[in-house]
């Protein structure tokens, strides 16, 4: 394999390890499914995702670089044997990596919030966040006293 290649599979297998231990996570698991599916790899690649992010957070401590980098050298191992089966082409393994990197870098971002309330005087909770979605809030109860 060309030492290029193998320099992007170990970089994208770093990164993927390093997003198993942050909110971002369920992003990088869809992506990487998403990944594995196009190449043509079986769910048993998507489970050993699972498994190798459910080992990690068993080593008490997300800094256990000894067992970070056991897990970033298996998908290392595994992202090169998809390229040398031509499974997986060196542009597409290039894709991969940068966006995992996307992922990282907004995992480690901390949005500021600045939230203002105006309007006179509030009778009920006010929710203060960067992103809502989906919001759905039940009727009051109360009658109203105008």
């Amino acid at each position: 394999m060309d030492a290029e290649l193998a320099a992007m599979a170990a970089s994208g297998a770093t990164t993927l390890v390093s997003l198993m231990v942050t909110d971002s996570w369920t992003h990088a698991r869809a992506l990487m499914g998403r990944f594995l599916a196009r190449a043509g790899a079986d769910t048993v690649a998507i489970t050993g995702l699972d498994d190798a992010r459910a080992r990690l957070l068993l080593t008490g401590t997300t800094a256990d670089e000894r067992a970070a980098s056991g897990i970033a050298a298996e998908w290392q191992t595994r992202l090169c044997g998809l390229v040398e089966a031509g499974v997986l082409t060196g542009e597409e393994l290039s894709a991969l990596g940068a966006s995992l990197r996307r992922l990282a870098a907004a995992a480690g971002r901390t949005a500021t919030v600045h939230n203002t309330v105006s309007g006179g005087t509030q009778h009920g909770p006010i929710v203060q966040a960067g992103t809502v979605t989906g919001l759905a809030f039940p009727p009051d109860p109360s009658p109203r006293r105008e």
